[in-house]
């Protein structure tokens, strides 16, 4: 390669070496060689070329530029607008809500649990083995101890531990349904000494014990748990309840019971009711519409348990559960649970029965149970299935 031309300088215009770069003198202007570019002038207005800077003025804090201050006439910045308030519910209060309520209804109930009197009602002897269900019996005792000055006055009743029952009920739970069945207080059972004797005398002798065993001999129906009611249970908690409606068939009145009331359907309280289910002179079946007007009061009260302001109401809830703690003996082997399932059952629907029965033919003032119908009726709760509408009539007698 041939040396290049030494010096200090650029390449001069005609140097014989440089023509490929610069051209010759000798080439003409219609030649490709490479050649200095015009500078662009106003003459060639289509050529691309650089667009001048817009320039843009710094701006400050405030909006203003730098250096200028903002006048009176300048528009003022928008206001923000303002943001109404609006109450917002933590996601941790809700729950905390509910918690409180579930405290409250499991809590009161077992307070009052350990006001609530047990006795022993476990009978002696051969007893019926298990059966499906829940069978408990509902005794209604003349239990006075319960009641205030006021109400004992009322009711013209001294204060007595309970020495009577008029009422006896089987309440059965399974997968059969509900079914409350009524045994009257005139019945006769078959005594261990021979002869026989009312059933309730049982409950006057021996007590819950005697009493249990009296009623699963008759029905052979197995005896899960015992629950007794005082006069106090009926007055003060349909009084908890702010009432009860009742619907008797024909006006009533009956000094004894201090009842008079008039037909139809109407709310009373808590000391009318009582007198409502005690009332057995003035029907021509005597014990055996009672028993169905029992049954209506009960029915009434679980009616009125289960509707929500029972729990809704924290009153209304301690007061009902002050006043069933106040009058109920429960026997030793139940426990909360037990209670709570009874309650639920009590507040279901539930067939309601009187045991199938006929006059006694040694006393037309007695009765026994029918020999031909209740064995229906006993099985059907011993074996928990559907009762037969025939063996469940509210009186207990034969539909006509």
């Amino acid at each position: 390669m041939a040396d290049r031309p030494q010096g200090s300088g650029m390449p001069e215009k005609g140097t014989p070496e440089y023509d490929w770069l610069y051209g010759s003198q000798s080439q003409s202007p219609s030649s490709d060689v490479t050649r200095q570019v015009p500078a662009q002038g106003a003459d060639r207005p289509d050529e691309t070329r650089v667009m001048p800077v817009a320039r843009r003025e710094a701006r400050g804090s405030g909006g203003q530029p730098p250096g200028r201050t903002r006048t009176a006439a300048s528009a003022p910045p928008p206001k923000p607008k303002k943001r109404r308030w609006r109450p917002r519910l933590r996601l941790g209060l809700i729950p905390l809500l509910l918690l409180l309520i579930v405290v409250w209804l499991v809590a009161v109930p077992l307070y009052f649990w350990t006001k609530i009197d047990k006795v022993d009602a476990q009978p002696s002897g051969d007893r019926p083995g298990d059966q499906p269900g829940t069978n408990y019996l509902i005794v209604g005792s003349d239990k006075a101890d319960d009641l205030t000055d006021e109400q004992r006055e009322v009711l013209d009743t001294p204060e007595r531990g309970g020495t009577n029952t008029d009422t006896i009920i089987v309440l059965h739970t399974g997968s059969g349904g509900r079914t409350m069945m009524s045994i009257p207080r005139d019945t006769l059972v078959e005594v261990p000494d021979g002869g026989t004797q009312m059933i309730n005398a049982a409950f006057a002798s021996g007590g819950a014990p005697l009493l249990v065993q009296r009623v699963e001999a008759l029905t052979g129906i197995h005896i899960d748990h015992y629950v007794e009611l005082g006069f106090g249970s009926v007055i003060n908690t349909v009084d908890a309840f702010g009432g009860v409606e009742i619907c008797p068939k024909q006006d009533m009145k009956d000094p004894l019971a201090r009842l008079d009331i008039k037909k139809g359907c109407q709310e009373v309280d808590g000391l009318t009711a009582l007198a409502y289910s005690r009332s057995r002179h003035v029907t021509a079946l005597s014990d055996l519409d009672r028993v169905a007007r029992q049954r209506e009061v009960i029915s009434a009260l679980g009616s009125e348990a289960k509707t929500p302001w029972t729990f809704v109401n924290p009153v209304r809830y301690w007061k009902l559960n002050k006043a069933a703690s106040g009058a109920i003996r429960v026997d030793e082997e139940m426990n909360p649970l037990d209670l709570g399932r009874f309650a639920l059952a009590m507040t279901g629907d539930s067939q309601t029965c009187t045991m199938p029965n006929l006059s006694a033919p040694s006393d037309p003032n007695r009765i026994i149970a029918d020999p031909d119908r209740a064995p229906a009726l006993f099985n059907a709760i011993i074996e928990d299935t559907t009762v037969p509408k025939a063996a469940c009539t509210p009186t207990g007698r034969a539909r006509s």
